[in-house]
């Protein structure tokens, strides 16, 4: 089984998106992709700098947009059986396996940012990544400090979010055997603090018609299986604030018994994961068209 997965905030960096927009049609589909996310995503994926592009309100629908850009480009995709997303990617996820049109996954991805952007504005939190260490020692730890396990991400990785100062005591006592490494990110994402988000996005979700999917599609909320389009639309909505259980996808992908793992644009983080936690599976991080090739390789070894 040939799963694609589609990576979550943080993932972009300055000018990745250059290579797809050579790619036959892609100006016109990110152009496409732009008026709907309302985002200039051309230049943002071309030319903004860092800290412009970690703006959540332009980072989410840059990367729901590139991993579509991707997904359209892959030889074969008839051969993937299954999609998971990390975060926003579960948009790009859910456009792929035929829940939301790319039109209504972009324009609820931008309202996700722009709500989220706000809700992180109105108080002074973040997260901070702990690597290493016995993960119920650290979720105590998080609990004495009224911080949130708002990521665990497997491969000895779980993220902390909360208040900033609640943070800087983490870092400066952390649990035994960790390194604590502060996330550039605007505020405290998948905890109580984003809920006026939630509802935001709930309000624009009712308004979307979803379809079922045509291959497996597994939620951050427990590694499940999605029962229905409308049930994962309801879950999109309900995890900007609750904790993302990647670890949790990938007990599902071992489960299911995945023998290829392919990460789209803009690739890597969970790959990286994948590599510690689905030991022994072929994993190929499309970073650019350049690695299309690998892909065609992957899924027609699974033939």
């Amino acid at each position: 089984m040939i799963i694609a997965v589609f990576p979550g905030q943080g993932s972009q960096s300055p000018g990745f998106l250059a290579p797809w927009l050579a790619l036959d049609g892609a100006p016109d589909r990110v152009a496409a992709y732009s008026e709907w996310a309302g985002v200039d995503l051309a230049a943002a994926g071309t030319e903004w700098d860092a800290d412009r592009i970690r703006d959540t309100q332009v980072a989410q629908p840059l990367i729901v947009a590139a991993s579509l850009l991707s997904w359209n480009a892959l030889p074969d995709v008839d051969r993937i059986a299954g999609v998971a997303g990390h975060s926003v990617g579960e948009f790009a996820a859910a456009a792929a396996a035929g829940i939301l049109s790319e039109e209504d996954a972009l324009r609820l991805v931008g309202i996700r940012g722009r709500a989220m952007a706000e809700a992180a504005a109105s108080e002074q939190t973040g997260m901070s990544a702990v690597i290493g260490g016995d993960e119920a020692s650290i979720v105590a730890r998080l609990e004495e400090l009224d911080l949130t396990p708002a990521n665990y991400n497997g491969g000895g990785q779980l993220v902390a979010a909360g208040a900033l100062g609640a943070l800087q005591a983490l870092a400066a006592e952390p649990p035994a055997g960790t390194r604590v490494i502060p996330l550039q990110v605007a505020g405290a994402f998948h905890t109580r603090y984003m809920a006026p988000a939630v509802e935001t996005l709930r309000a624009a979700a009712a308004e979307v018609a979803a379809s079922d999917p045509r291959v497996t599609v597994w939620s951050n909320r427990d590694g499940g299986r999605a029962a229905s389009g409308s049930a994962f639309v309801d879950l999109l909505v309900d995890q900007v604030a609750s904790p993302v259980r990647w670890d949790l996808c990938m007990a599902s992908f071992a489960e299911a018994g995945v023998t290829g793992l392919v990460e789209l644009s803009p690739a890597g983080t969970l790959t990286g994961l994948a590599k510690r936690a689905l030991r022994g599976v072929p994993a190929v991080a499309v970073k650019t068209p350049d690695e299309l090739a690998a892909v065609a390789a992957l899924t027609g070894d699974s033939a």
